[in-house]
């Protein structure tokens, strides 16, 4: 599930987390109208000019009208495309602003409901604001869509666990592909079976990097998601302290970030 690439990518360096490919549906683009052309006169006389269709001055003011209409719009955000309303919804998601990315996320759905399947971004939101089932039915969609991904399966099981409990929600767990990752590899391996934790722990071996950070968020989320809410806390603020969270745009970084200020932890 990590981030540095674009909009719907997850992973900094090995992506798997339901990235939104090249091949994924088309995007809407809105482009700007054009002006008609079709009858214009190449070397027109002044006195055509200034009669034709009635007056050249009501033409200009019709067009300064629509200019400034079409701008008011633009600032609503009514010409928003969806990618930027993806990249706006992130943003406000790492400054914790978790209710306003999910209205942008909602809002690129509305522009091209095809996306539906590629927005992990607002699975991850839809967990923060405790709405787990459309959390859960997000996340399940995307595995549809990318059936090796480790990460939206356990995030679908986090979802899961809220409404169904841990047995029942481990029962239901996606079964994905091979996760060529040892970190996630040995998460997917505990939250599918419950095993301990430990694991997880000592899969990474990077002292501070990438695989200690992911392999403290999921200990920690694990803890979580068994009802251990001390473990939990200890496992992900260590995430937040570690080089890499740190130094890392990674996305999941500001998401164990959020997670410690909508927990109310110092980290």
């Amino acid at each position: 599930m990590h981030t540095t690439k674009p909009f719907c990518q997850f992973r900094s360096h090995t992506a798997t987390f339901s990235v939104l490919p090249d091949q994924a549906p088309q995007i809407l683009r809105v482009r700007q109208p054009l002006l008609p052309h079709a009858s214009i006169q190449q070397t027109p006389r002044r006195s055509n000019v200034l009669l034709a269709n009635g007056s050249i001055a009501a033409w200009i003011a019709g067009s300064v009208a629509a200019g400034v209409a079409a701008a008011a719009a633009a600032a609503s955000g009514l010409f928003s495309s969806p990618q930027a309303l993806v990249r706006e919804g992130m943003e406000k998601f790492r400054k914790n602003d978790v209710e306003g990315s999910l209205q942008d996320f909602d809002k690129a759905l509305e522009l091209n409901p095809r996306l539906s399947p590629y927005m992990w971004q607002r699975g991850l939101s839809l967990y923060y604001l405790a709405q787990y089932q459309q959390g859960a039915k997000q996340f399940r969609d995307d595995v549809a869509v990318n059936p090796n991904d480790t990460e939206e399966s356990i995030w679908a099981f986090l979802c899961e666990v809220q409404f169904e409990g841990t047995e029942t929600a481990r029962q239901h767990m996606l079964q994905v592909g091979h996760d060529p990752r040892p970190v996630m590899r040995a998460a997917y391996d505990c939250f599918r079976t419950g095993s301990s934790p430990e694991t997880i722990r000592k899969a990474a071996n990077d002292s501070g990097g990438h695989d200690t950070f992911y392999a403290m968020l999921y200990v920690g989320l694990w803890h979580e998601a068994h009802g251990n809410a001390a473990e939990a806390q200890a496992a992900i603020t260590q995430a937040v302290k570690t080089p890499y969270a740190q130094l890392s745009g990674d996305y999941l970084v500001s998401l164990a970030k959020v997670h410690c200020q909508r927990r109310g932890w110092q980290a």
